[in-house]
């Protein structure tokens, strides 16, 4: 591929998996700017101090401020840096295997030899940063995993673990109940909460509205009247990039 060549060498569906993996925008979608929204530098600031410095922090918030995104943003653009969706690996041997496949370390054969390369690789890398998203939807035998794994990488790997509301409440009922791996795994990761949204009703309308403002400013296609998507988006990221990428599509359309 370096020489130039193409036919043959990957096939169409490996080079499916690489642009799924590196998030490659393909087909009619439109590109995505990305803002320094105070979600983005607030989640930028925490994963580059546990990324440097190997430490672990845990963050709770509300859905749709752009968490995701910033987290993802992050690991495409630092070495070393892999992204996790929990909620597509919730099992203990899924999650191992989706981390080493990750770090580009073999994810077949016995589980057992998947977990010690995994564990040798990345404690010989300077720094390296593991971010589980959706944090909250993983079963208890792999939150068992993840201390095991945390225990094996003390001061060698940064961890960033975040997510709503069902991963406070799940940690919380844990240790509540006294089950086990939980008060450990707490304790692993500050023995605190971390939140970028303020504390009371009329803060979080005005921050969710000025992080809409400042990504529908980005990214609206020139004349459109932000006032009135701004007003339909109901304080909402997710409403606010699906309604831009419907403009812009539609005005592709109409070019054509």
């Amino acid at each position: 591929m370096k020489k130039g060549e193409m036919d043959g060498i990957l096939s169409d569906s490996r080079f499916i998996t690489i642009a799924r993996e590196q998030d490659i925008q393909m087909g009619s979608q439109s590109d995505w700017k990305t803002v320094n929204t105070a979600t983005f530098e607030y989640i930028t600031a925490l994963l580059t101090t546990c990324h440097q410095q190997s430490i672990s922090v845990l963050l709770v918030d509300m859905a749709d401020i752009g968490k995701t995104h910033s987290a993802k943003h992050y690991a495409r653009n630092n070495r070393d840096a892999v992204y996790m969706d929990c909620s597509q690996v919730k099992s203990k041997q899924l999650f191992v295997r989706e981390i080493a496949k990750r770090f580009g370390v073999s994810n077949t054969g016995r589980y057992a030899d998947v977990y010690r390369d995994l564990v040798y690789y990345i404690n010989t890398l300077p720094n390296a940063l593991i971010i589980l998203d959706e944090a909250g939807d993983l079963k208890y035998d792999a939150f068992l995993e993840l201390k095991a794994l945390w225990n094996a990488t003390e001061g060698n790997v940064g961890w960033f673990m975040m997510g709503a509301d069902g991963l406070k409440a799940k940690l919380n009922r844990g240790i509540d109940n006294k089950k086990v791996g939980f008060t450990e795994l707490f304790r692993r990761y500050g023995s605190s909460f971390r939140q970028v949204s303020p504390a009371g009703r009329e803060q979080v309308e005005e921050f969710r509205s000025d992080q809409v403002a400042l990504v529908a400013k980005a990214n609206l296609p020139e004349g459109t009247d932000i006032q009135k998507l701004l007003k339909s988006s109901r304080g909402s990221l997710t409403n606010v990039r699906n309604m831009i990428q419907v403009m812009k599509q539609n005005m592709d359309r109409k070019q054509n």
